[in-house]
């Protein structure tokens, strides 16, 4: 891998922590003004800057087989997920029935089928000039809001109110990115940082589902046109904040950058672990900034566990439907079950 290459994965790998972390503060964000403000923070960047990565890396698209390369990348998972969370939800929540929707997708897989909705569209609208094109889907993503039917079934709303950051990462090249790796931009992006979460505790008015792209503009109290005003000034804060976050990036090899290709894993596994811990006991024993802090080492290492290759060896059938060295997965299957065994006969 040649060295501009790890900025890539140090990204998605910083991206994908930050996701798990903004799972993990949901849980406490009606009960602290500082971990609202932080949660909102993490929110006008780490999504938009995932999606505009993909978009970067969708560059390929008119190759053949595109499309079904995709497909079996984003929307196989996808199904097999959604049948795996309607079994867990239904166990963890003691659900009357088990209700398996694929149209509906379930919290967080909602970026898998409008990723693949994503990577379709480009076929529409790549074929324009970049200027028309991003107008023209910006404008889409503002009217959008207005229909009150379009909100997650197939996850409609995100997917229209998201493609313009897809189509932006779709049309930057590798120099757009680098332009921001120098000492100014770096110390700017700190500061930029810190002034938006201070704004966001002294001035807390802005809900955070604005940042989540969700539901219509009347499901957030506002059907004026005054609500495209603010869906605009939200794009442009995210756009900020991704410049900021690119800017701070590392280049350098670290242990995590490999695991950064992993990021998909981390994403479809550590739901089960943040649902289990919205509905246990142990959520209750973070009540101060300071223990949030533990957050922030739960959130890596879960990150960093779930990316390691013994897990996404195991996880590879149900992710990928394939097995990448059989023998390797065997192996540890059998070392698995020889240490089982003698921890309960020395018991």
């Amino acid at each position: 891998m040649k060295q501009r290459e790890y900025y890539f994965d140090n990204a998605k790998f910083i991206l994908i922590f930050f996701v798990v972390f903004g799972h993990l503060l949901r849980t406490f964000i009606e009960e602290n003004e500082v971990i609202y403000s932080l949660y909102k923070v993490i929110y006008t960047f780490h999504m938009p800057a995932f999606i505009l990565v993909s978009g970067f890396f969708a560059k390929s698209f008119r190759k053949k087989g595109y499309v079904i390369k995709v497909a079996k990348k984003l929307i196989v998972p996808y199904l097999v997920f959604q049948t795996i969370y309607s079994f867990f939800y239904y166990f963890l929540y003691h659900k009357p029935q088990i209700t398996i929707d694929p149209l509906d997708p379930h919290w967080s897989l909602w970026f898998l089928i409008s990723l693949f909705f994503w990577n379709i569209m480009l076929y529409g609208v790549a074929r324009f000039h970049w200027k028309y094109s991003l107008t023209i889907t910006l404008m889409a993503a503002l009217f959008i809001g207005f229909f009150d039917s379009i909100s997650n079934y197939l996850s409609l709303s995100r997917t229209f109110v998201f493609f313009p950051l897809f189509l932006l990462g779709y049309y930057l090249k590798k120099e757009h990115f680098y332009h921001l790796l120098n000492g100014k931009l770096r110390m700017a992006a700190g500061v930029i940082f810190l002034l938006v979460l201070v704004g966001f505790y002294l001035f807390p008015n802005l809900d955070y589902e604005w940042l989540l792209g969700s539901k219509p503009y009347a499901e957030m109290g506002v059907d004026s046109f005054t609500a495209m005003f603010t869906r605009l000034g939200v794009y442009g804060l995210s756009i900020i904040m991704m410049a900021c976050f690119f800017a701070l990036v590392p280049t350098k090899r670290y242990f995590f950058t490999n695991l950064g290709r992993n990021s998909l894993y981390v994403y479809l596994l550590h739901g089960f672990f943040i649902r289990l811990f919205r509905v246990s006991e142990v959520k209750n024993y973070f009540s101060d900034v300071e223990s949030f802090l533990l957050l922030a080492v739960i959130s890596l290492s879960l990150t960093l566990v779930l990316s390691s290759k013994t897990i996404t060896s195991f996880a590879q059938p149900l992710i990928e439907l394939k097995v990448s060295n059989t023998k390797e997965l065997i192996m540890k299957l059998l070392w698995y079950v020889r240490f089982y065994r003698t921890k309960r006969w020395n018991h």
